[in-house]
């Protein structure tokens, strides 16, 4: 058996496709283009590279963005004054700070400064909150993505097993919050699980967002799983690989996401997604 490969370059380039057509739509009804505040603090590597690919997307799409590249020692006080400022401002309608910040800045403060309607990454306590409510607004992108790669699959979820590795605010968190209501069962895993393994084993479903190159083998794999792989690591010699050793893996699998290429393409194009949901519930 070797899984299918669930091809999320090719899901987000359909679901960007889509967004295309609804800002056409917009301008050809006399509304505005979807404007999107793209916030970088500093020089960190891979932030320059999402914030460029990012960046790119919303040209492409027809997007208005608004770029704030600031230094590393830009204060707290100074990104919340251009918080406020983005807050206020009629014609943005998505939010976006690249994270990670610089040690000196508190995400949390940041995260919680956005106003919950423009916080179009999904991270405010406000819009987490309603997801754990099934009472969803604007989604985490991540968790969204992965559930519009699931829906490609044909499979129905409720009822199934699903497995989250990793617990963080971003991914696993939301994950299982998304899995729930789709009416899975779910077992969230972090570094103090015990059995790690068997737990892994009981997954029809398993996503995996923890940052360790190929930590899940083969052999943890249920026969007939769909696996989600979130991680995004370079390996020494320049190699990017996900958290799952991706050939063993899709030996036992039903479906796989590979990486790069899976749920990376997703994550800009829910961003994009729910940026515009944002313009069209505005009707400017």
């Amino acid at each position: 058996m070797t899984a299918k490969i669930l091809d999320g370059k090719a899901v987000a380039a359909e679901l960007r496709e889509h967004i295309a057509q609804r800002v056409q739509q917009r301008l050809a009804q006399g509304l505005r283009a979807p404007g999107l505040a793209v916030v970088l603090v500093g020089q960190n590597p891979a932030s320059l590279v999402y914030v460029r690919n990012k960046r790119k997307a919303c040209e492409q799409l027809g997007f208005v963005t608004k770029d704030y590249d600031l230094p590393a020692t830009t204060t707290q006080t100074e990104l919340l004054t251009i918080l406020d400022s983005l807050n206020a401002d009629s014609n943005i309608d998505g939010i976006l700070v690249q994270l990670p910040l610089p040690a000196h800045i508190d995400p949390n403060v940041i995260i919680e400064h956005i106003a919950p309607h423009k916080d179009v990454d999904g991270f405010h306590p406000y819009n987490i909150g309603r997801l754990a409510l099934k009472m969803p607004l604007l989604r985490p992108c991540t968790p969204k993505g992965v559930m519009t790669l699931l829906a490609k699959t044909g499979v129905e979820l409720a009822g199934l097993h699903a497995v989250v590795i990793g617990q963080s605010n971003i991914v696993g968190r939301p994950m299982a919050l998304e899995l729930l209501a789709a009416r899975c069962t779910v077992t969230i895993c972090h570094s103090r699980t015990r059995d790690l393994i068997n737990q892994t084993r009981q997954a029809d479903v398993l996503v995996v967002a923890v940052g360790q190159a190929e930590l899940v083998k083969g052999d943890w794999i249920k026969p007939d799983a769909i696996v989600i792989d979130v991680g995004m690591n370079r390996l020494d010699n320049g190699k990017l690989v996900g958290d799952v050793a991706f050939a063993t893996c899709q030996a036992h699998a039903s479906w796989i996401t590979p990486v790069p290429g899976g749920v990376g393409p997703m994550t800009i194009a829910s961003l994009l997604e729910n940026t515009l949901e944002v313009a069209e519930l505005s009707k400017t």
